[in-house]
């Protein structure tokens, strides 16, 4: 099998690196073939090389140093199952087909061993290195001491900003076997209940897959207690495992666990083992190894806290603006949100119908977004951009050779959206064939490409979206029954413009910023007359209308405020009902309009298209006047009154 690294915590947790001849090094920097941002990684910190079979890893000069099985290096070669620590970033090596539980050192825990004595206990009170003037007063300033504060210092420096509890485990787990002369060793932490959550666990002598035997009543007392303790006599009588593996165990001298401690509350705990053929862990270790464990607490604390505001974060966006991309303060859009804060979680295909640009492919996203396939792939497709013969391939795919042209292979967006959601836009344009062959993929969850003859399985999400009145499509036989009820699990009318008015403004200020944000433009306020002329004309277009006539007036208009004058003739012709003495202009202008367009109509006895001619316009722009400017009823009347 071909050499790798597996990221099994940190910022390459998840990530397989194949390793192959030659030089790769790992990084902050792009440029190295393994990088992460990580803020602990040098921008080159260390490389691979091999050499035949073999594989060396090289420390390149970096800050925070490489560890290979928790031991600091400079050079050192591989074997399998070493777990290489990088930044924030636990690695482990592999050369032959294993799994990952068999490369790390599981954790038993054993209730038989016995203390022989009296072990020593150290409570906060009697650690030293969490009260400085008492260190100093108490302790000749020796190279020992020295050393064990400059690691401290590294270790407080280092570990509050690491997110990931593994990645903690693994970190201090290594940290620790650097200032305490032990063996083996587990990072254990605890759940609010006092039950052990997560463990990790490291044997430095025997290496990966042997079991890290742990006094669970000395755990116990060390959870009760709240206190560190150190025993240098431990019986090996018991049975289980400390029989089976006593060969190991028999030169086993001393042990000590230490809580991580909060406000009086143990977080977890440092478990250590040391043998006769190293340093015996003393007295000077449980210090050092409490101080470890102090600052290991506050990181933990942290890394809590951390935790539940995302939690929290997540949770506040779901109840008030969820994540999304749309702007709306009215009823009719608090009404939406609250929609998609309780439909996002679930997986139910949605059917969201409403007119053309009220920003239905909004809510799809925010839906996906907020749903718990959001990191996965949100894939989009126009039912009526794409022709019928063209979007059977585009949805279900081909194979090689299916029809002429299709010279490969090629995935349909059903495919790339498997594991995410698919959002079929227009989906009332879709040919009556195609709506088959959709219905049986719903049904099914599975289907074949074009020219295939194996069923592939699929796992998405649907949400369909559509303009047309589909009850109407289904009565004249344009849309088949039994889909629209497989697509209107749960359905959703987007509300037009004219029926939110209350955001028009909103809106428009919002595309404003929008477009000084690209820099196109600078930002503007918007006049009252042009306020006036927003909020009373019925935006058939809806919210894409309203961006483009916001767009028009912020490229034609000068000055540091929007006109009314600025925007569209449509939108001006509708003005305010009730106008300002700075607005008699625009007032003056409607009513002339209103006037010359009453007597076209009474000169031409009614007949729009003379009197369009008359006016010298085209006969829909005649029309739209007539609407705009509110006089049907009058225009009606003008064309009964015989022109004189």
């Amino acid at each position: 099998m071909k050499p790798r690294l597996i990221g099994v915590a940190g910022p390459l947790q998840g990530a397989v690196f194949a390793l192959g001849e030659g030089r790769a090094t790992i990084g902050r920097d792009s440029n190295n073939e393994i990088w992460a941002a990580d803020s602990f990684l040098s921008r080159r910190h260390c490389s691979l090389k091999s050499s035949g079979t073999e594989f060396s890893i090289q420390d390149l000069g970096s800050h925070n140093g490489t560890r290979v099985n928790g031991i600091p290096v400079k050079e050192q070669k591989l074997a399998h199952g070493d777990q290489i620590s990088v930044g924030d970033s636990l690695l482990v090596f592999l050369t032959e087909e294993d799994d990952l539980a068999h490369v790390t050192n599981p954790v038993e825990f054993e209730d038989t061993a016995e203390f022989n004595g009296f072990p020593v206990e150290l409570n906060q009170e009697g650690a030293l290195y969490l009260q400085p003037e008492k260190l100093f007063a108490g302790l000749p300033e020796t190279a020992r001491t020295t050393r064990d504060l400059n690691a401290l210092l590294r270790l407080a420096t280092k570990i509050g900003g690491i997110r990931s509890r593994e990645a903690l485990q693994w970190q201090l787990l290594g940290f620790i076997f650097e200032v305490v002369p032990a063996e083996r060793g587990a990072v254990i932490f605890f759940d609010s209940s006092g039950e052990i959550s997560s463990t990790a666990a490291w044997d430095r002598v025997r290496g990966p897959r042997h079991v890290v035997p742990i006094n669970h009543n000395l755990v116990e007392r060390v959870f009760r207690e709240r206190a560190a303790f150190l025993e240098s006599n431990l019986s090996d009588s018991g049975a289980g495992r400390w029989d089976q593996d006593k060969a190991a165990r028999q030169q086993l001298r001393s042990v000590l666990c230490v809580p991580l401690l909060s406000s009086q509350k143990a977080l977890g705990a440092i478990y250590l083992e040391g043998a006769s053929r190293t340093e015996k862990l003393d007295k000077n270790h449980l210090q050092v190894a409490s101080a470890v464990a102090a600052i290991a607490a506050l990181a933990l604390d942290n890394l809590r806290d951390w935790e539940l505001l995302q939690q929290e974060n997540q949770f506040l966006r779901a109840e008030v603006n969820l994540e999304h991309n749309m702007v709306g303060e009215s009823p009719r859009m608090k009404d939406v949100f609250e929609f998609v804060r309780r439909v996002a979680p679930a997986d139910s295909t949605v059917l969201i119908q409403g007119e053309s640009g009220t920003g239905k492919e909004l809510i799809a996203r925010a839906i996906h977004r907020n749903s718990p396939r959001a990191e996965l792939p949100f894939v989009a497709v126009n039912c009526a951009a794409i022709t019928e013969t063209l979007l059977e391939s585009e949805l279900f795919g081909h194979e090689k050779g299916a029809f002429t042209g299709a010279i490969a292979q090629k995935k349909g967006k059903m495919e790339l959206a498997n594991g995410g959601t698919l959002f079929l836009d227009e989906i009332g344009e879709l040919a009556p064939g195609l709506q088959a062959k959709l219905l049986r993929v719903l049904q099914e969850r599975e289907f074949e490409r074009v020219g295939g003859t194996r069923s592939i399985p699929l796992d998405f999400r649907l949400i369909a979206a559509t303009n047309r009145n589909l009850s109407e499509a289904i009565e004249s036989g344009a849309f088949r029954r039994d889909l629209y009820y497989r697509l209107n699990v749960v359905g959703l009318s987007m509300p037009a413009l004219r029926e939110r008015r209350e955001d028009i403004l909103l809106l428009a200020e919002h595309f404003i910023a929008k477009s000084a944000r690209k820099g196109s433009t600078r930002m503007r306020v918007i006049s009252p007359e042009a306020q006036a002329c927003l909020a009373n004309y019925d935006w058939p277009g809806n919210v894409r209308e309203l961006e483009n006539a916001i767009e028009r007036a912020l490229v034609l208009g000068s000055g540091d405020t929007l006109l009314a004058d600025d925007l569209p003739e449509a939108i001006l012709e509708v003005g305010a009902p009730t106008l300002d003495q700075a607005g008699k202009y625009h007032g003056a202008l409607k009513e002339s309009k209103k006037q010359l367009v009453l007597q076209a109509l009474q000169q031409t006895n009614g007949s729009y298209i003379e009197a369009a001619k008359v006016l010298g316009i085209h006969p829909n722009s005649l029309l739209r006047l007539i609407r705009n400017l509110h006089i049907k009823t009058e225009a009606k009347t003008s064309a009964q009154t015989p022109g004189g």
